[in-house]
């Protein structure tokens, strides 16, 4: 059996006991380090190399976001899923944006929380289902031209056929940064996979037949 190797970022002592008493039961996740801010984050993932981090976003000193973004530029492997309280699109989307796996709420029940971490370390992406309303919310709102220039070549290449280690190699890319921007195609489209988002990048014509 594959163990999980979980970072768990929280500024509140006890909010970080709450979570590793919760995942203490799990025989596949086990907590390498706890870190109570972005700074502390960031020096122990580079360290430790967990596969998942759960991650809080409001913090004193290097907030959520900032750390996930330093997590990007150093090249830093591990799968950040946001754990927070807030889900309103000025938290949400700059997570996400951000390079985030995925968003969980506080109040998610344990089991939700454990599956989420499973996911994560697979490259699943995983959201609250308060968060996937709001992403889901914008793209109706939004227009066709709703994919930013790097999201147009991710999606480009994938209806090409290429895997998401490939289209990395073509754009310069990590695989873990292909999968974000795969995260947010699906949102902003309003769908849930590859085939689905390439058919509706036809349907909208981002994509040329």
């Amino acid at each position: 059996m594959s163990i999980v190797r979980l970072l768990v970022v929280d500024d509140h002592p006890v909010v970080r006991d709450g979570i590793v008493g919760m995942v203490a039961s799990s025989d596949d996740i086990e907590v390498v380090g706890e870190a109570s801010d972005g700074a502390e984050a960031v020096k122990l993932a580079r360290a430790l190399t967990p596969d998942v981090v759960l991650m809080d976003l409001r913090m004193p000193g290097m907030d959520g976001v900032a750390a996930i973004r330093e997590f990007a530029r150093l090249g830093i492997p591990s799968r950040v899923v946001v754990l927070t309280t807030f889900d309103a699109d000025a938290d949400v989307l700059p997570a996400i944006e951000a390079g985030a796996a995925g968003y969980l709420l506080k109040d998610s029940p344990r089991d939700d929380l454990l599956r989420a971490i499973r996911a994560a370390a697979t490259g699943a992406a995983v959201l609250a289902p308060s968060v996937a309303t709001r992403l889901m919310g914008r793209v109706r709102q939004s227009d066709d031209s709703v994919l930013s220039p790097r999201e147009l070549e991710v999606l480009a290449l994938v209806a090409a056929g290429s895997t998401n280690r490939v289209a990395g190699e073509t754009l310069h890319l990590s695989e873990s940064t292909v999968k974000t921007h795969l995260l947010s195609i699906y949102s902003k489209l309003g769908v849930t996979d590859r085939a689905s988002a390439v058919a509706e990048g036809f349907r909208r014509g981002l994509l040329d037949r």
